[in-house]
């Protein structure tokens, strides 16, 4: 015997001893009530009434019976469906005669049938001599269009269903229906004897009663055949077709249209739809669980399992924060084929983590988009709020923060989730403390660039290919294997429970890398075609994505590119933005779209052009007004921004995605009023566009090894004195803006800033 077919038995076993003990309640029940009669007055009577009930209650138990024997019928042919379809047709007509004649037949149906007679306390002698013709006559020959209506009714009905069900499969909706009716009738019943018992003193009072009962419940029980007859014949006319699968259709046969967190339940829910009944082994669609980094199903591990329908929903617990959490899991619709498990699915990952957060800081509410990259050794000053700087930027090494500490006054941090420990360097953890509570008590929004750099702790979190060694100061993240997964959930989730309102500042934004596109560069890993080093980074992004925002349900998340748009202009084998762009944005929304923004880098094409707004020599060539511009500056970031508004890249709810320039910079080297110049511009052009939120200048103090590349960026010298640049970045969204920037407008070559406005 097969595995299949043991399970069968075992089910069949256990659905025979449910009905049996619910039998067996039911006549408990009756047993208590025939005692409580029995102590009233006139206890003939109210025992008979209960006698009656029982037959009732009996009758429906029947009727349940079938509709439960109805599932195991399984695997009938079409052949036969056929055949019961015309069944049905004579069935629905014999069903359908007047409920009068339904009425007035249903005593004599009790007196004729042997077993029912046993019920009314006759014995076989009795219902012989009842039934049986007079002597010396013929055998009465009864016309079959008059036989008793609800026994051909009955006898029609578990011919319909026990044909009828291995193909229709929705009869299991009408079987529930028919329960849940049948319980109804049952609670109907037991209170009515209860009244019946109590108010037995009064005869005429209990007859009626007893009468009324007899009626509806001969009218209940014929209407509940014809409705199942008629139930039967709508399904078979309106079954979903089946479809065959091939190699063709199989992999997205079924699609999920949702996975989210039912904020209700606390459950995941996922929705699939099809367009129809995909042939298989079997009458069932399965729902697997993937790990982030798994790619295939996993043998015969399914979670649920679900019978076959065009439209679907599972829900699954989502375990949060234990050693079986499915936040960071992809979930797939499968089939069983020729005794296999065959994905038919697209997987996709929960949309909504934000369902579960504890924290829900808002952003603060501010005109100005003028930002910093903050120097930690001036935050104990006033600069920052001599600035008017409303938006901040500050760098996390993950090397830096992870691992032991040995300093007493700052002990390591350790961190429980998912069942494991992770610690954290408690001195450095406490800079950041000090760096983010200062910027969120001044008032200032700030992002979080999180860049994961090589360390004796970040050996996990180093993709495997990116193990192999390169120039780049940071790395690919390793979200391809369980330990760098777990490594990535766990450290996205202490940092969002660190800085979203716990009392150590709070993190509105976080940068997931730096400059992803710019691989041999910035973000490390060995040379592959686009789609899989986005696959790669994606599976990374959506891990921080779901661990961040299941905490801070207001976090945005954001994916770094620079400016190299239409092509990589340092490297043979880089990435250009568009590219990655268009690729992230397929990705994510294959699997389950989620509101992830840009965060661009729009430098100077060379880097060391001092004129923002310059279209001379190479910038003229690379700085185009349109989507096929090699480089995006601040000259022409508007493309950007026009390409972000295309339908394919809006969010779910229709709208553009959020945009900020965490990395924006003008070097002083070849004058400082050029410098500052260049900044009004930039500002100009960024404070008319609409759909950029901030930008964060690079940086607050000169960095000695951007000096030796010709890139004096701060708007401070090293010495700490102050540049031109100061006073207009000061003044330059104040009423007194004009005094501090118009200087600029001689040296770009302009009478009015709504020359430059006006384009952007």
């Amino acid at each position: 015997m097969s595995q299949n077919s043991q399970l069968e038995d075992r089910k069949k076993n256990t659905d025979k001893k449910t009905r049996k003990e619910k039998q067996a309640l039911i006549r408990k029940k009756l047993e208590e009530e025939k005692k409580k009669l029995e102590q009233k007055k006139n206890r003939d009577k109210a025992l008979e009434e209960a006698l009656q009930i029982e037959e009732i209650i009996l009758e429906e138990s029947e009727m349940e019976e079938t509709v439960t024997e109805i599932r195991q019928e399984r695997g009938r042919t079409k052949e036969t469906a056929i055949r019961t379809e015309l069944t049905v047709k004579v069935s629905a007509e014999t069903i359908s005669e007047p409920a009068a004649e339904n009425a007035a037949a249903s005593d004599a149906a009790v007196k004729k049938e042997g077993t029912k007679a046993d019920r009314a306390g006759k014995d076989e002698k009795s219902v012989r001599a009842e039934t049986a013709p007079a002597s010396g006559q013929e055998p009465e020959k009864k016309d079959p269009k008059n036989r008793n209506p609800i026994v051909m009714s009955a006898l029609a009905a578990f011919a319909v269903v026990i044909f009828a069900a291995a193909v229709f499969f929705r009869i299991q909706n009408r079987a529930a229906a028919l329960r849940a009716e049948n319980a109804a009738i049952e609670a109907m019943i037991h209170m009515e004897a209860v009244e019946l018992a109590e108010y037995s003193q009064t005869q005429q009072k209990r007859d009626l009663m007893k009468d009324q009962l007899k009626k509806d419940a001969g009218k209940d029980a014929a209407r509940a055949l014809t409705d199942a007859a008629g139930y039967m014949i709508h399904g078979m006319r309106n079954r979903p077709p089946e479809i065959k699968l091939t190699e063709e259709n199989t992999a997205d046969f079924a699609k999920i249209e949702s996975c989210v967190i039912n904020g209700e339940t606390g459950k995941i829910d996922i929705t699939m739809s099809a367009p129809g009944l995909a042939v298989s082994d079997d009458g069932y669609y399965y729902l697997f669980e993937q790990k982030t980094y798994e790619t295939e199903l996993s043998g015969e591990d399914y979670i649920v399992e679900d019978q076959k329908d065009v439209e679907l929903t599972f829900s699954v617990n989502l375990n949060y924060n234990t050693v079986s959490s499915r936040l960071f899991s992809k979930f797939v619709v499968a089939v069983r084929k020729d005794g296999e498990f065959v994905a038919i699915s697209e997987p996709k990952y929960i949309t909504n983590p934000e369902m579960i957060a504890r924290y829900n800081p808002s952003f603060i509410a501010t005109s100005s988009k003028k930002g910093l990259l903050v120097d930690p050794e001036k935050l104990a000053g006033n600069e920052l709020d001599d600035l008017g700087v409303k938006h901040a930027a500050y760098n996390i090494p993950l090397s830096r923060i992870l691992g032991f500490t040995s300093n007493e006054a700052y002990p390591t941090v350790v961190y429980s989730y998912n069942g494991k420990e992770y610690y954290f360097n408690g001195q450095i953890i406490a800079e950041y403390d000090y760096i983010f509570s200062t910027l969120t008590n001044k008032g200032i929004t700030t992002t979080a660039i999180v860049l994961n750099d090589i360390s004796h702790y970040t050996g996990n979190l180093i993709h495997p290919l990116a193990r192999s060694g390169g120039k780049a100061p940071y790395y690919a993240f390793n979200a391809a294997d369980e330990a760098g997964a777990e490594y990535l959930a766990a450290v996205a989730s202490f940092l969002a429970s660190r800085y979203s309102g716990s009392g150590n500042g709070v993190v509105m934004n976080w940068v997931i890398g730096n400059e992803i596109n710019a691989r041999s560069e910035w973000n490390y890993i060995e040379y592959m075609d686009t789609e899989s080093y986005v696959e790669e980074y994606a599976k990374a992004f959506r891990i921080f994505y779901n661990a961040i925002l299941s905490i801070n349900a207001n976090a945005r998340l954001y994916i770094s590119i620079d400016q190299q748009w239409g092509k990589s202009l340092y490297s043979n084998n880089g990435y250009s933005s568009k590219e990655i762009i268009d690729e992230f944005n397929r990705n994510i929304t294959s699997k389950g779209n989620i509101d992830w923004g840009v965060a661009q880098h729009p430098y100077n094409y060379p880097l060391t052009s001092a004129k923002a707004w310059s279209t001379a020599g190479r910038a003229g060539t690379y700085i185009l007004d349109s989507e096929t511009t090699p480089v995006i500056s601040i000259r022409n970031i508007h493309v950007l921004t026009d390409y972000l508004q295309k339908e394919e890249f809006l969010t779910d709810s229709g709208e553009v995605r959020h945009v900020i320039l965490s990395e924006i910079g003008y070097t002083s080297s070849q004058g400082q009023d050029l410098q500052a110049a260049s900044f009004v511009y930039a500002y100009k052009v960024i404070e008319a566009n609409q759909y950029i939120d901030s930008m964060l200048f690079s940086r607050e103090t000169d960095a000695s090894l951007e000096i030796a590349q010709g890139l004096a960026l701060g708007i401070n010298t090293l010495e700490g004195h102050r540049k031109s640049i100061y006073d207009a970045y000061k003044y330059v969204d104040t009423d007194q803006s004009a005094a501090y920037t118009d200087f600029a407008l001689r040296l770009i070559g302009v009478s009015s800033w709504s020359e430059i406005i006006q384009n952007h």
